[in-house]
């Protein structure tokens, strides 16, 4: 069985203090169904403190004749691993970045200046944040665009969110990890990113949802939705299932009723 872990939950000033690998955050580990044994793991930030967890569901597919693990989480990269050995195969970064992905290597050899205040991209509440799909050959994942600034040592996880909180839906070639296509989304997409026949769905917190062409990711059907929303939805049959019901996200700060909605694939 495999499965991701999250982060080590510690502040800036405590990773660049007492670095340290923190075995097995930010990973993704494969047990013995059989007996619990470790058979593998591969840790993606080591001596994280930006909270970036390798928390999506993995993803069991193949590249051609092997049988390969994708999986992704908030550093901004989706990852394929050798399901029996763990062996990294690709790794893509998706949405944005500013420059500080290997700040966590840095700090664990000694080597890692910091100038306050520190912004970071993607930060805690950044890069990918639900889970991804697997179709035809194709990975499709939604994240996050939301920087995050320290303005202290102290601090876990930032002190504040900047920037807006806008988004971006992909489409990676799951043989190569090759960006086959991006679409920019004005908000941040929470709806994981969910598969039918040649669309790719999601929700954005806002209260929108969307529809893109699998083929080319261009938005073909965009519905207002009676509230915000930052769940994952369902598709079945021709039914779309969406919770809706997030945090007020207008000026007013109204909060609408929560509801569960279906509509018609479009």
């Amino acid at each position: 069985m495999t499965f991701g872990i999250g982060n080590p939950y510690q502040s800036l000033g405590s990773a660049i203090a007492h670095p340290s690998r923190q075995l097995y955050t930010d990973s993704e580990v494969n047990l013995d169904a059989a007996t619990g044994k470790l058979r593998w793991y591969y840790q993606a930030v080591p001596d994280d403190f930006v909270d970036h967890d390798l928390q999506a569901s993995p993803i069991s597919a193949s590249i051609g004749a092997v049988p390969v693990i994708v999986t992704a989480g908030k550093m901004g990269y989706v990852y394929a691993l050798n399901a029996q050995s763990g062996v990294l195969l690709w790794k893509t970064p998706v949405g944005a970045h500013n420059g500080h992905d290997n700040d966590s290597l840095l700090a664990l050899s000694h080597q890692l200046r910091v100038k306050l205040p520190y912004t970071v991209e993607p930060g805690s509440l950044g890069g990918v944040l639900s889970n991804m799909a697997v179709a035809d050959g194709s990975v499709y994942v939604a994240t996050i665009d939301l920087p995050i600034t320290f303005t202290s040592l102290s601090t876990v996880d930032g002190d504040k969110a900047t920037g807006s909180e806008t988004g971006e839906v992909e489409a990676l070639s799951l043989a190569t990890g090759q960006v086959e296509w991006d679409t920019k989304v004005p908000s941040m997409p929470l709806g994981a990113a969910t598969v039918s026949n040649d669309l790719v769905l999601t929700t954005l917190y806002t209260g929108v949802l969307v529809a893109l062409d699998r083929a080319t990711g261009a938005i073909v059907y965009e519905h207002p939705l009676p509230a915000s929303t930052n769940s994952p939805i369902a598709v079945f049959g021709d039914t779309v299932l969406v919770p809706a019901g997030g945090p007020p996200t207008s000026a007013s700060g109204a909060r609408r009723n929560p509801q569960l909605v279906a509509y018609t694939v479009p």
